[in-house]
């Protein structure tokens, strides 16, 4: 059986990329690191098997698949050791998300935009063009955008994009030194008998699912600073700061301290998938971004301009 290396997609290869970006989709690339027997069709059929021979075969008849110098392959074409052969994601259909994201800010270096709920940060599973990451190339035409940080697809708000090779690694660091400002706000039932602020921690560790984390007994390796800023009736919402990131952090700590942010389908139980139900969005909100820059020294802030939505009263 050939064994090969997947990469993402353009923004991440340093060499020379033999397809342009279309539409806003970079090119994939998979290196192959031994012989295959029965041509590049064969080999592609076996191993998207979900994709299937014809499609292959129109892409392969475009010209959408090519080795590393950008000569088209065909579908005898030898699978040979050190290989790298490039081609385009597709999928045959996806579901619109009607929501927009909106840039608030756009340098030489940096775009930051505000991003909607349900959004995918980017190309994933059912996802590709509906992706912010395809989005924004799209709308914006940088081939090396990519984003510095994470939110969830479920998770609205203020997001960081890189679309300069020589100065991402300066802004990466910044979140890896901790030397980011973030602030949160979510909707979510009052814990009576709480005094504000107060900081809440614990041990975070993968979930018996691979979708969700869990709390264990152990040295906390998660900490949020809580504050409550105002209550309606049954519900609060809160100014949350995660002063460490991890996977779902802020949601697993609500829900743990008995406050499940509201229309949260993970924690604490895992719902079934709602598929395309848009009706009803995580009241999780990455309200504002600080930090000095390191390149100027200049304090810089990006706040949202969304607002979660208070449950109608009964």
């Amino acid at each position: 059986m050939a064994r090969f290396i997947r990469k993402g997609h353009q923004a991440e290869a340093n060499a020379f990329v033999p397809l342009p970006l279309r539409g806003g989709v970079a090119p994939s690339y998979l290196w192959i690191t031994e012989d295959r027997p029965g041509g590049m069709l064969a080999f592609l059929e076996g191993r998207f098997a979900g994709v299937g021979g014809p499609s292959w075969i129109e892409r392969l008849a475009r010209g959408d698949v090519v080795d590393a110098k950008g000569n088209v392959l065909q579908p005898d074409s030898p699978v040979r050791q050190g290989m790298r052969i490039w081609y385009y994601r597709e999928l045959d259909e996806e579901t619109p998300i009607p929501f927009e994201e909106t840039i608030l800010f756009r340098d030489e270096h940096l775009v930051v935009v505000d991003k909607p709920h349900f959004v995918p940060m980017i190309p994933t599973g059912r996802f590709l063009r509906e992706s912010l990451l395809v989005r924004l190339k799209g709308r914006l035409d940088l081939p090396h955008l990519t984003p510095i940080h994470r939110l969830d697809r479920e998770t609205a708000g203020v997001v960081i994009f890189s679309h300069n090779l020589a100065t991402r690694g300066i802004y990466q660091s910044m979140f890896q030194k901790r030397s980011i400002r973030k602030v949160y706000e979510a909707l979510a039932r009052p814990l009576p008998g709480r005094s504000y602020p107060f900081t809440y921690r614990s041990r975070m560790v993968d979930g018996d699912k691979f979708f969700v984390m869990r709390e264990e007994a152990g040295a906390p390796n998660s900490e949020t600073l809580v504050e409550l800023l105002e209550q309606r009736g049954d519900v609060a919402r809160y100014r949350l700061h995660p002063h460490t990131g991890r996977k779902h952090q802020l949601r697993l700590h609500m829900a743990s301290m008995g406050a499940p942010i509201l229309n949260d389908a993970f924690y604490p139980v895992a719902l079934p998938c709602k598929g395309d139900d848009f009706s009803a969005p995580l009241q999780l909100l990455a309200r504002a971004i600080g930090f000095d820059d390191p390149l100027t020294g200049a304090p810089r802030s990006f706040a949202s301009q969304r607002t979660l939505d208070w449950p109608a009263p009964d």
